[in-house]
């Protein structure tokens, strides 16, 4: 059950429009207290995405296959939009101030995309500015918490068959879960302070701070409403890059 540093999300000013009234308008993929996040604005993130990741030509013969990038979906970027809003919100309120610089090009790499585009150089933004938020002292997972993680580590296929649940909750139950049990609790709160409502296409829409080798989701922030179907999936639990990789938020000293 091996871990790997998550990638996030960003720090966007496209599509965001000052809003007043109704919540559910047509071509709306997300409100963040007065602002909405068009659709319009996702897309233009995934067309610059896949104008500046195309699929890879066939390799001569003899050679292995180029590896096609995966480009995030669109309710991969709605959350990076959300999130960042939020950060940049609470950050202003509260004169947090980043503790580490993730550049685009260390997220790129991480992420097999291209450095120009600015789903990365937005991601790379919210993580700079993740760095900066409080999360508190890590918190010990609940019997639930932590049967949610090996659940979703058995569905991500990050479990060997052979190990029982018991002992797979015990390899979990460390110090890069508590941390991200604490982050998650800290977003959770500041997401709630800033009013977001999701666009129903979009939910259970989350952002995941720990995450399983291969990016199976790990522990999640909830992002909105909840969705009829929504499920928490867990990751081995290693931390949210920063600055130099650790977990996403601050800690209170």
């Amino acid at each position: 059950m091996r871990a790997r540093r998550l990638v996030a999300v960003a720090s966007v000013a496209l599509g965001l429009v000052a809003l007043s009234g109704c919540r559910a308008e047509p071509g709306v993929a997300a409100y963040v207290g007065d602002l909405r996040i068009t659709e319009d604005a996702v897309t233009g993130v995934i067309d610059d995405l896949r104008a500046k990741n195309p699929t890879p030509t066939a390799a001569p013969e003899g050679q292995p296959p180029a590896q096609a990038p995966q480009v995030p979906g669109r309710a991969q970027v709605v959350s990076v939009l959300v999130l960042s809003e939020v950060c940049e919100r609470i950050s202003a309120e509260k004169n947090y101030q980043p503790r580490g610089q993730v550049a685009p090009e260390q997220l790129a790499q991480q992420l097999g995309l291209s450095p120009d585009t600015s789903y990365v150089r937005e991601t790379a933004g919210l993580y700079s500015c993740l760095s900066g938020v409080p999360t508190g002292a890590p918190a010990a997972p609940t019997a639930q918490e932590l049967a949610d993680v090996v659940a979703a580590g058995r569905k991500a296929g990050a479990i060997p068959a052979d190990v029982t649940d018991e002992a797979a909750a015990g390899q979990l139950d460390g110090e890069q879960l508590r941390a991200a049990l604490a982050t998650r609790k800290s977003l959770a709160e500041a997401v709630a302070a800033y009013d977001v409502t999701v666009n129903p296409r979009y939910r259970p829409l989350e952002f995941p701070v720990l995450s399983f080798s291969g990016n199976a989701p790990a522990v999640s922030v909830p992002l909105g409403e909840a969705g009829s179907d929504a499920v928490t999936d867990v990751s081995t639990p290693d931390p949210l890059p920063t600055a130099g990789p650790q977990a996403a938020g601050g800690t209170d000293s």
